[in-house]
């Protein structure tokens, strides 16, 4: 037996053994993993999911790199043997870039449960990624759609010395900090603003050109941590664009170095220059917290 056929067996055993388990039986049939597209309905399915995005090339699927997005369709598709489906996200986070309540969602004529997709793709997925919650939803209901704002964090560790378990979600930066002025400036962004200065190109000129640069922020603050060692910036808004959280961060690290001042930030809206703006903070400290739905997409 070859390899690739071999690891198709082992898959199909895991997911057999997971389904089992939720159904208390030990007589399900193979048949009940692999639901053919005939004699089913289609059905729609969200799941919730958290992940590690340090070994990671961000969410959206690439070629010959391992995303998020493309390790919960493969796993999908061997569930499945649907090798059309296709897994939506409320959010394309960037290389690095953690989540703790992403939402994804995707449609099957699966038998599965949403309860049963849950255990066997948590059976199958590597560790970095989890999925707390499945449900189905309704055929209106699509993850990129239906998301109405997003929360977004990003953590700055001041102590001396990082400790090893989150030095993987943490930006380090122990130097002098006017906190109190970066805590100003981070009231300057709540509103609907030009973002042009705080976000990247897409990378397509086409692109560039046609997306709306506007976004509304529906809060910002900037607090210490209980423990008092980090600095935790948290936004809230409703969509976002390409490093605009690490643009912004990056812009109030500038105002604590006391190279921008708070009433730069209304400057900076103004300029839509991206050049003028503070640097953009590595993507470890960044997470993506919560995402908020419509709630007319639930049965």
């Amino acid at each position: 037996m070859n390899y690739s056929v071999r690891r198709k067996a082992i898959i199909l055993k895991a997911a057999v053994q997971i389904a089992m388990r939720v159904n208390g039986s030990h007589t399900l049939p193979p048949r009940r993993i692999y639901a053919t597209m005939s004699n089913s309905c289609m059905r729609y399915i969200k799941l919730t999911i958290a992940y590690d995005g340090t070994d990671f090339h961000g969410w959206q699927i690439q070629k010959n790199k391992p995303t998020i997005q493309g390790e919960i369709m493969n796993v999908l598709r061997r569930l499945t043997q649907e090798h059309s489906i296709t897994l939506h996200g409320a959010g394309r986070t960037d290389a690095g870039v953690h989540a703790l309540g992403q939402i994804g969602s995707f449609r099957t004529q699966s038998t599965l449960t949403a309860q049963e997709f849950q255990r066997a793709l948590n059976a199958i997925l590597p560790p970095t990624i989890r999925i707390l919650h499945a449900e189905e939803t309704g055929p209106q209901f699509n993850a990129r759609w239906s998301a109405h704002g997003k929360i977004y964090r990003y953590r700055i560790y001041r102590g001396k010395v990082v400790p090893p378990a989150i030095y993987r979600y943490v930006l380090h930066y122990p130097f002098p900090l006017d906190e109190d002025a970066m805590r100003e400036a981070t009231t300057r962004f709540v509103g609907i603003h030009n973002f042009s200065s705080f976000a990247a190109s897409t990378g397509s000129e086409e692109e560039d050109k046609d997306r709306s640069m506007e976004r509304e922020i529906y809060s910002a603050e900037l607090v210490r941590s209980a423990d008092n060692e980090e600095l935790v910036f948290t936004v809230h808004g409703r969509s976002f664009l390409r490093y605009m959280v690490r643009k912004i961060v990056g812009t109030l690290l500038d105002v604590g170095r006391r190279k921008l001042t708070s009433a730069d930030i209304d400057r900076l809206f103004a300029l839509k220059d991206r050049s003028k703006s503070g640097p953009t903070v590595p993507s470890q400290g960044l997470t993506m917290v919560e995402v908020h739905l419509e709630e007319s997409f639930r049965l």
